[in-house]
């Protein structure tokens, strides 16, 4: 049964619009209806008697839960979840022509039956845009390596408010210094992605059972969300904190046989009346801080963090209009045969061109687009430059240069991507071998399945960054890839030693044994242009070629190369 089968199945057991909306998706959340219906009671009724369409109270109750809003302790998803619920709002008022309130399909207006149509219709909508943004987004809770049963979901909401309330107790009546230490596991995905989300299951029940015997009775700790853990402790001098920290580094050292390494954010409370949400948004940044150094796993807080968070809240504000004024630009790099000397190919990048700050790199806006979903965005615009881009080189004569284009791994959980890669192709009147996709080895484990079903439609497939995460040869394994793409650092290594060396040359045989294509990029320097050609890797990639470049560059060189051989 479909979800609007179900919806009006309700409907017609006179259940509520909100209740008909939330109970025909309660069986994907593994809810029964009697606890569904439970939901809509405790979280819906506000905005029901506020007058809203109960449509929207189920619908944003289901966005919630399917997109992980519940679980937002950090400004940056709570403020993913505001854009959702606008998007919602917008499309729904849109599909309802501007009614939104019960009270504009009152009886007395319109009578019974045309009540009946309207909520039809509204349940309808509200079902259709779901179902349409829960497949272009892919669920946060998956991102997040955690779909929580819904009792869980109650449980640790209560522990959540629970903790929260011990924490403000304490910055009341405390007369010693409080630190809050904010604390995740490096790399947690990967283990998920290659033990198994059972086994990481059994890794936070493990940290909490050591948070347990840890911590006295003035340090308060909780599970925020995943692998995100706080401790609120009162200490007197600051090599108290250091302390617990060491205590916990050296008691969560391993889990069976698995390594876990911690990254620890710190922040010292200074003023006891800022807001509690502050200082456990001040420790996150400082955690943040803490995995991109590599002497350390602690970072204590410090004011110019604050800058990191404003230029996030500048990218998420400003990226929609960046889109729609083409401040995004698709840069090409060429790819180049060290034998013919010749492009044999490029690779589309994003660039961000803001009228005001110049040049904005994709290192400082990837991650972030990519948290919040608007990376799906973003690679629609440029799968759609380059399908152009090819249809004008075409158009010229010049069918035997192939342009890459990055697939997100938002795009390995969503279904429209297919249908969209192939609406552009069609639209530009160009050959599916000529735009070919490259797909990050650290996607994870849901790469097969997507990557088999691209392949079955006609796509070249290329591994990006080989060498720069722990399954390479696995993945290979299991996964119809055309072209293997050595990672810049990978490259930067092997070409140092003898020892590395001999490992390039094994990668380069091994590609030939399996007929893949293998091209490396990252290459600056004579110095490894000879040695990848003495060893029999052909196509190259980097700075000593050619840097990235504006399209229309790149096709003037295009041309003038066609030309010279025509």
């Amino acid at each position: 049964m479909t979800h609007q089968e179900k919806a009006v199945m309700l409907l017609h057991q006179q259940y509520h619009c909100s209740q008909a909306v939330l109970g025909a998706f309660a069986e994907d959340f593994g809810l029964d209806l009697p606890t569904a219906f439970k939901f809509s009671a405790c979280f819906g009724s506000g905005m029901r008697y506020s007058g809203r369409c109960g449509c929207m109270t189920g619908a944003l109750l289901v966005l919630g839960m399917s997109l992980g809003f519940y679980e937002a302790q950090e400004q940056d998803l709570e403020e993913y979840g505001a854009q959702k619920t606008r998007e919602f709002v917008q499309r729904f008022t849109e599909r309802m022509h501007g009614e939104t309130y019960c009270r504009s399909m009152e009886p007395d207006t319109i009578g019974q039956e045309g009540i009946r149509q309207t909520c039809l219709q509204a349940v309808s909508a509200s079902i259709e845009i779901l179902e349409d943004m829960l497949a272009e987004t892919p669920a946060r809770t998956s991102c997040l390596c955690e779909i929580l049963e819904p009792r869980s979901i109650i449980r640790r909401a209560s522990e959540l408010r629970r903790f929260q309330t011990r924490v403000n107790g304490l910055l009341h009546s405390t007369s010693k210094r409080i630190a809050f230490i904010q604390f995740d596991i490096r790399q947690f995905k990967i283990i998920n992605d290659l033990h198994g989300e059972h086994f990481g299951d059994k890794i936070l029940d493990f940290v909490v059972c050591q948070l347990e015997v840890l911590c006295r009775r003035e340090q308060l700790f909780a599970n925020l969300r995943s692998d995100v853990f706080m401790v609120v402790m009162e200490f007197d001098a600051p090599e108290e904190i250091t302390e617990l920290i060491h205590q916990l580094d050296e008691r969560l050292q391993w889990f069976q046989n698995v390594r876990l390494q911690l990254s620890y954010g710190v922040y010292v409370v200074q003023d006891l009346g800022m807001e509690q949400r502050q200082m456990e948004d001040r420790a996150a940044m400082a955690r943040k801080a803490a995995k991109q150094d590599i002497l350390t796993n602690i970072a204590f807080y410090k004011e110019q963090f604050k800058e990191s968070l404003y230029n996030r809240k500048f990218i998420e504000e400003n990226m929609d209009k960046a889109i729609a004024e083409r401040q995004i630009q698709m840069y090409l790099q060429p790819k180049y045969s060290i034998k013919q000397n010749r492009i044999v190919g490029a690779e589309a990048l994003v660039r961000w061109v803001h009228p005001s700050r110049g040049m904005i790199y994709p290192d400082q806006f990837i991650p972030i687009v990519e948290e919040n979903g608007l990376i799906q965005k973003i690679d629609y615009y440029i799968w759609e430059e380059a399908c152009w881009f090819l249809g004008r080189c075409k158009a010229a004569g010049i069918t035997n240069c192939p342009v890459s284009v990055n697939m997100s791994r938002c795009h390995l959980c969503s279904n429209s991507c297919v249908q969209v890669l192939t609406d552009l192709i069609e639209r530009n009147g160009i050959s599916k071998q000529l735009l070919e996709l490259e797909i990050t080895e650290t996607a994870g484990g849901q790469i097969r399945k997507k990557a088999m079903q691209l392949k079955e439609e006609g796509f070249t497939l290329l591994m990006d960054d080989f060498g720069s995460g722990y399954s390479s040869l696995n993945i290979l394994l299991e996964t119809p890839f055309d072209v293997i793409k050595l990672d810049k650092k990978f490259m930067e290594n092997i070409v140092a030693s003898r020892k590395g060396l001999l490992i390039l040359e094994q990668v380069v045989a091994m590609a030939n044994k399996l007929e893949l294509g293998l091209l490396a990029e990252g290459v600056e320097t004579k110095e490894q242009v000879d040695l990848l050609r003495s060893i029999g890797c052909d196509q190259v990639q980097g700075y000593y070629y050619a840097a990235p470049m504006p399209p229309d560059e790149f096709y003037h060189i295009l041309v003038q190369q066609y030309n010279a051989t025509a």
